[in-house]
């Protein structure tokens, strides 16, 4: 991971920018405002894509695509703002996914709930997240979770991010005969495989912004696609400016998702949202030792509040429940260190309200040589996992392939935690089970039977 110097770039330096250090302890963590508004463009540039592709999976539901766009820019705003002002960590919270084909495919096409009512299950999933997050209930669930675990999601997660971003590159597609394999060997894949090599060169050289640079020129390097090569064209001018869409606002019903028919929907919602912050904070905590000195991820409660809070308002403005985004491992890597980050984050999604037609500048395989890179960075953790032991080198093992595997964090988690508990459990080493961990391992087991 790439560490940044914190001398000449400090803050500090210039008097205009002393309160931000005061605020943010920006050289405390090592880190320089420089480091800190390249990490937040990173983390923005590798999960913009969420601003049209979230509008078009709840579009499916039935909400207006520029409705739904214009609720993903504010919620994503307001709730990173709130992470880099009040929990003050690198991280992004934003419209998920997931969380969104959870709202359109399960709820409304699967089981027929309008999408207000859908809405409605959202804002209680969201309220019942705020109750776990202001108790000590995060707490005690970090702790009943074994280490060898814990680093186990970190690699997960980082498998999981890899293989978005070889997907989004088409470098990895869909095969009857193999389930996936490798991409058409075309101009795209070969533009991909340049903008990863050269990006991956940066960072062995150490350059500061490498995962921008990467970007940047990746991007550059599509822009003759289509024109040159014949194929699809995949970066060019689609308009500057659009107004926003405010129609869904308020349209959530509140009082019809209170049907006793749909509480395990509420539940599925807030065990998936609940475990995919926790273990997000988890991650990032642990590739960039962002922890207190108790040795858990840096104001945890803090974090999961604004979670929780982002969920909550997610619905009154139109769209699927917020939540941590794995994608705020690229700022994490590229040296953000502060809350600064996500409010960096948070002032490149605003002018998207209005000029969302510029996202077609750059496309997704410019962006996916830094997913591919953050799992790098996060995999390191996996040297810590005791392998010799198979009862705790088993569940962590099926919670690191799981993820990538099935495409979801939250169903990597399940069964890292299940099969932990059951080997404890047969192995007659009950005293090695702590109880949240007994209350995480059927919670699993209900998550599980009610969404497959």
């Amino acid at each position: 991971m790439e560490q940044t110097s914190t001398a000449a770039a400090s803050p500090a330096a210039a008097p205009g920018g002393r309160w931000i250090e005061r605020y943010f302890r920006v050289c405390d963590r090592g880190s320089s405002l420089r480091t800190e508004v390249l990490a937040g463009i990173a983390t923005f540039l590798a999960s913009m894509y969420i601003i049209v592709v979230n509008p078009a999976i709840l579009s499916d539901a039935g909400i207006p695509f520029s409705a739904a766009l214009s609720a993903t820019v504010l919620i994503s705003f307001m709730s990173s703002l709130a992470m880099g002002l009040y929990a003050r960590n690198p991280i992004l919270v934003a419209p998920g996914m997931g969380m969104n084909a959870l709202f359109t495919y399960t709820l409304v096409l699967g089981a027929g709930l309008s999408w207000e009512v859908a809405l409605g299950c959202v804002f209680w999933s969201g309220v019942l997240f705020a109750v776990l997050a202001m108790f000590n209930v995060r707490q005690a669930i970090i702790e009943a979770i074994p280490a060898s675990l814990r680093y186990a999601i970190t690699c997960g997660i980082g498998l999981f991010i890899t293989f978005i971003g070889l997907k989004n590159a088409g470098f990895i597609v869909g095969s009857e005969a193999t389930l996936v394999t490798l991409g058409n060997f075309d101009a795209s894949l070969v533009t991909f495989f340049i903008g990863l090599m050269a990006t991956a060169i940066m960072v062995v050289l150490r350059f500061n912004g490498a995962l921008i640079l990467g970007i940047a020129l990746t991007t550059l390097l599509s822009a003759p696609m289509g024109r040159l090569w014949g194929e699809e064209v995949m970066v060019e001018w689609s308009g500057l400016a659009a107004w926003p869409d405010f129609s869904a606002v308020m349209q959530v019903d509140i009082w019809g998702a209170l049907k006793v028919a749909y509480l395990p929907f509420i539940f599925v919602m807030l065990f998936t949202n609940f475990f995919d912050a926790l273990s997000c904070f988890m991650a990032l905590s642990e590739s960039a030792d962002l922890k207190d000195k108790d040795g858990t991820p840096r104001n945890l409660k803090r974090s999961m509040t604004v979670d929780a809070f982002a969920s909550m308002i997610a619905a009154p403005l139109g769209t699927s429940a917020a939540q941590t985004f794995i994608e705020s491992g690229a700022g994490v890597a590229q040296g953000g260190r502060t809350g600064l980050v996500a409010v960096t984050i948070a002032l490149l999604f605003l002018p998207f309200l209005f000029l969302s037609p510029l996202l077609s500048l750059v496309p997704g395989i410019a962006t996916a040589p830094a997913l591919v890179l953050v799992g790098l960075f996060m995999l390191a953790p996996v040297a810590k996992i005791d392998w010799a032991r198979a009862e705790e080198a088993f569940p962590a093992f099926l919670a690191i392939i799981l993820m990538p595997l099935t495409y979801s964090i939250t169903l990597g988690i399940a069964f890292g935690f299940l099969s932990f508990v059951l080997i404890k459990l047969f192995t007659g080493r009950l005293e090695a089970i702590r109880p949240a961990m007994w209350v995480s391992a059927a919670l699993s087991v209900l998550m599980l039977v009610t969404t497959h």
